[in-house]
């Protein structure tokens, strides 16, 4: 008997663990350390319905969330940060301008942005494929980031090829154009361009 009870009797001893401690409740956005991430949609005694984003229900075993690592993101509100790259020979002020001009935008018109909010450009990174800097925004929930960060990455493209203003791209060598590379690695002449 005490072995058949094993398990129920962690579920619920977890179960009040978790709902006394006010930690996770119903409607939060989670993400447990086993990947499983999504809205917690029902919450027993024995188990925790989570919805994810592709909207499959997964039901965890109480006993089993409360040994799991579970990062919550409850608050209102979030950060996110979108990374880009510029060429090193770009106009910095310039990028700053438009990259603050297309985050308030889209900071007043996606739906799950804050639409108060401040966006912030910051350069963080000066390489060999150009200058790195990330930009930030707020989202109301977690799940609002994908659209976010999407409708930003049109826009700004649209802006920054208006502007004049270059991303880096990375020179794929393909084996058509490496021809005749010489035997010691030595570029060669590209195939087809042999006079």
């Amino acid at each position: 008997v005490a072995l058949a009870l094993q398990d129920p009797l962690s579920n619920f001893f977890a179960g009040i663990a978790m709902s006394v401690s006010g930690q996770i409740r119903i409607g939060d956005y989670v993400k447990l350390s086993d990947g499983v991430e999504g809205t917690v949609a029902d919450f027993n005694w024995r188990t925790t319905t989570i919805r994810a984003l592709a909207n499959p229900l997964v039901i965890v075993p109480n006993a089993k969330l409360a040994q799991a690592i579970v990062t919550s993101y409850a608050d209102p509100e979030l950060g996110m940060s979108v990374d880009l790259h510029v060429l090193s020979t770009s106009d910095l002020a310039l990028v700053e301008r438009v990259a603050l001009a297309v985050a308030r935008d889209v900071q007043r018109e996606v739906p799950g942005a804050v639409p108060n909010a401040e966006p912030a450009v910051r350069f963080h990174t000066l390489g060999p494929t150009g200058i790195g800097f990330s930009v930030g925004l707020r989202a109301l929930h977690f799940k609002d980031q994908a659209l976010i960060k999407h409708e930003f990455l049109k826009r700004i493209h649209t802006r920054f090829a208006a502007e004049g203003i270059v991303v880096p791209t990375v020179d794929v060598v393909t084996p058509a154009r490496l021809g005749t590379a010489g035997r010691d690695g030595s570029p060669g002449t590209p195939a087809g361009a042999r006079g």
